[in-house]
């Protein structure tokens, strides 16, 4: 079957004061419950000493614009691989993707890993502006986009500071600000703050939802914490294990916005429980 093509997607423009301008940079679109992400037969192969593994079986997956979607499953059952395909970092055996975002002047995607990855040489405010000082944005203005950016993930003050002199969470705020520097309509995030201490871990989880509300970007997540994806997400997709597949879509009822509060709720700890349940 012929290669999947890689997603179309966009992005608009940034402007300052972060705080005050967010609802008018980031308005929710019209038809914000529309499909936005229509994936149908993905699939992917890999070769290993002459046999054909399968990493991911063939998998339909629907996401509405500015929905918050978590992919939870054991590992090796492709969580990752399908963001990488979305992202355009690998290609699909096959399938289709088509990402519909009105506007298709621009293809942008952002994408946070699960280390960093920052550039060790560059402050933090040079970290986030690496993509538009690529992209060839006026200095004032990607000046102005990463620090409104720095001051959305709670590092006003450390804008001069080199990587080593920033704990695990504070790197990672900044390659979350980085990947939405370019204003991506779609935002990617592979196990983002699988690496830290839970107490960090939580203070990230509400930053996030802060910053999601904010700026109403569409999130894929994968994660392999039954309580962050509970959380987190509008929905929940659960995988099987290795060939990965879709085996329930769980819609998460439970008000927004999201606490302490949250966590006490019996609807709460009853969806941790199902989801526990089929992930055995």
């Amino acid at each position: 079957m012929q290669d999947a093509l890689p997603p179309k997607l966009v992005c608009k423009g940034l402007n300052v004061s972060v705080r005050q301008e967010l609802s008018r940079l980031w308005p929710r679109p019209l038809g914000a419950n529309r499909r936005m992400i229509t994936i149908r037969g993905v699939h992917k192969d890999f070769s290993i000493d002459g046999a054909k593994v399968t990493a991911l079986s063939p998998t339909d997956l629907d996401v509405r614009r500015g929905e918050f979607v978590s992919i939870i499953g054991p590992s090796g059952c492709g969580k990752s691989t399908l963001l990488r395909i979305l992202a355009g970092l690998e290609t699909a055996s096959g399938g289709s993707i088509d990402v519909d975002d009105g506007d298709r002047a621009r293809q942008r995607v952002g994408f946070v890993f699960q280390e960093p990855v920052l550039l060790p040489w560059l402050s933090a405010l040079e970290n986030v502006r690496f993509p538009l000082d690529t992209a060839r944005v006026a200095r004032t203005e990607a000046d102005s986009r990463a620090l409104d950016l720095l001051k959305l993930v709670g590092l006003t003050g450390f804008e001069a500071a080199l990587p080593r002199a920033l704990s695990g969470g504070m790197r990672q705020r900044v390659s979350i600000a980085r990947a939405l520097s370019y204003d991506p309509s779609l935002l990617l995030m592979d196990e983002p703050f699988g690496a830290l201490d839970l107490i960090t871990r939580d203070r990230l989880n509400d930053e996030l939802l802060s910053i999601w509300s904010q700026t109403k970007k569409t999130i894929l997540f994968v994660t392999h914490s039954v309580e962050e994806a509970a959380y987190l997400s509008d929905r929940v997709v659960v995988m099987s294990p290795r060939p990965g597949r879709i085996k329930t879509v769980y819609d998460v009822n439970l008000p927004r916005p999201r606490g302490e509060r949250t966590k006490l709720d019996p609807a709460f700890h009853q969806l941790m429980a199902d989801l526990r349940r089929d992930l055995q």
